[in-house]
């Protein structure tokens, strides 16, 4: 696959630029984003579904805009997607045909299976999901997928789009109760067509929409984390806050904490969001902030592995190690860090007594513990937390990245810092888990540094932890001695001396 390739999708109401750049088979990062409000199906729904002079103009100039972009980004494959308003459209082709003769890019029309496909492919891969039902409103039609044990199960389309309630329904001057009352039957008559086993307890929200009412929950809940994607929340807890928003005056919305952009259709999509959430089941939304871009170029990336990264692996970390590696390169002992981890949480249960379930987020972070000093030794540990704060984005839990982010950030004396703690409080263990997890962190980075290789085994008893080594550690005995502990116990350090004899110094 390309090293850097650009993805261009024209919806109903925004067309989207992404470009990703490659770092090694499975590793990827976003490198540029732009959006804008084509709105290419303005009018187009009242008139037979005919793209309106309008909207082409603004599609135009903004293709012409991203391609500009796309040369100064030197990309080396550039894949375009037009969705529900271009496939609904009669004058399609004219324009499709007409965008290639002037600007050379090539659109391709994708159907609304398609459409729900590349969501699944972006969800399944990047959300720590495997069982769902993704919900995709666009301007023209929501487009839906099954997920099965990380696997698409089937797809649908409705034609249930925000642009077309409100052409059909909302911009009409009949009273609001009447506009919402005709736009639910027809979301009901639209409904009847979903197959019945498109039921779910999970829905995962893509698509402005979505992502919208999910930053509103997010903004009036004060949620501590300023992180979208696989941001959850219950539906009962908030449906009262949807319902408002669906019947609000214009005036009204800006009380709901919602971006002033989505004001235009947020109604429609809320309206259409609640129905589909009911009808399917939905107790949980899950939130996405990737969608049919990262499917397309997913489904080039992993198209050798069944649009699925083999298990186990996380393209974030991978990216991450791509591009923060000097020091990872030369870690070629990393098993035995993780078993030294490993180790130490087992012995430690009788005090932390928590089922080791935080072992997964412990071996993720010492597989991150250099990344800091990439950019400086100094404060490495704080460099690494912002790295992974920002780009632990894929296949993660909030919960997981801020926990391994902690651990990375809490390498040192102290085993808590107590701002961040009472920051996060709501999404992190308890604090003495907290302590111990940091504890076992740093005295495994401590024990690693300066083993050489060594084999080091442990004993915790009577209060007393017994570190035994066929190497010596002397660098790691003065940190050790001032690292803070959980509890009160002695730590003893059994190693090589390499003390020469008093004979051998002239002594």
């Amino acid at each position: 696959m390309a090293k850097r390739t650009a993805v261009i999708d024209i919806g109903s109401n925004s067309a989207r630029l992404v470009i990703y750049e490659k770092t090694s088979r499975y590793g990827f990062h976003l490198l540029c984003e732009q959006k804008s409000k084509v709105r290419i199906g303005e009018g187009a729904y009242e008139k037979g579904g005919y793209l309106q002079p309008i909207g082409i103009q603004r599609a135009y100039l903004t293709l012409k805009s991203f391609l500009h972009t796309i040369d100064k980004y030197q990309a080396n494959k550039t894949l375009c997607v037009a969705t529900s308003a271009l496939r609904d459209a009669p004058n399609a082709k004219i324009f499709t045909q007409w965008i290639k003769q002037e600007l050379g890019l090539s659109i391709k029309i994708i159907d609304g299976h398609k459409e729900a496909t590349f969501g699944a492919i972006a969800a399944a891969n990047l959300l720590p999901v495997t069982d769902g039902i993704t919900i995709d409103i666009g301007g023209g039609s929501s487009d839906i997928a099954l997920l099965k044990n990380g696997r698409i199960i089937d797809t649908y389309s409705l034609n249930l789009g925000t642009v077309r309630l409100k052409e059909l329904f909302f911009d009409k001057s009949s009273e609001t109760d009447t506009k919402n009352h005709e736009a639910i039957s027809y979301i009901e008559k639209e409904l009847m067509r979903l197959p019945a086993h498109f039921h779910s307890t999970l829905a995962i929200g893509i698509g402005g929409t979505a992502r919208t009412l999910s930053k509103g929950i997010m903004k009036r809940s004060n949620y501590p984390l300023d992180k979208l994607h696989a941001f959850t929340y219950s539906i009962k807890k908030h449906r009262d806050y949807f319902d408002a928003i669906a019947l609000s005056s214009a005036k009204h919305l800006k009380t709901f904490g919602l971006k002033k952009s989505r004001f235009d259709t947020i109604r429609e999509g809320t309206l259409i969001f609640t129905q589909l959430l009911t009808h399917i089941g939905a107790k949980t939304v899950i939130s996405s902030s990737v969608g049919v871009r990262e499917g397309v170029f997913l489904e080039q990336l992993l198209r050798e592995d069944k649009q699925k990264f083999p298990q186990n692996m996380n393209p974030s970390l991978v990216s991450i190690l791509d591009r923060f590696k000097p020091l990872v390169k030369i870690e070629k002992k990393r098993k035995a860090k993780f078993k030294l981890a490993s180790t130490l949480y087992d012995i430690f249960q009788t005090q932390i007594k928590d089922n080791i379930s935080y072992k997964k987020e412990l071996l993720w972070a010492l597989q991150l513990s250099t990344i800091g000093k990439t950019l400086n030794i100094y404060k490495a540990h704080q460099h690494a937390f912002y790295i992974a704060m920002q780009e632990l984005n894929y296949g993660f839990t909030h919960k997981q990245i801020l926990l391994i982010s902690l651990l990375l950030r809490m390498h040192g004396k102290e085993l808590i810092e107590e701002p961040l703690f009472h920051k996060y409080e709501t999404l992190i263990p308890p604090k003495e888990t907290l302590r111990w997890l940091s504890f076992i962190y740093t005295l495994t980075v401590f024990l690693h540094e300066a083993s050489n290789s060594a084999t080091i085994t442990f004993s915790f008893k009577n209060k007393v932890l017994l570190v035994s080594s066929n190497k010596p550690l002397y660098l790691a005995k003065e940190k050790i001695q001032a690292l803070e502990k959980p509890i009160p116990f002695a730590i003893i350090i059994e190693d090589e001396s390499l003390l020469p004899k008093n004979e051998d110094l002239g002594i």
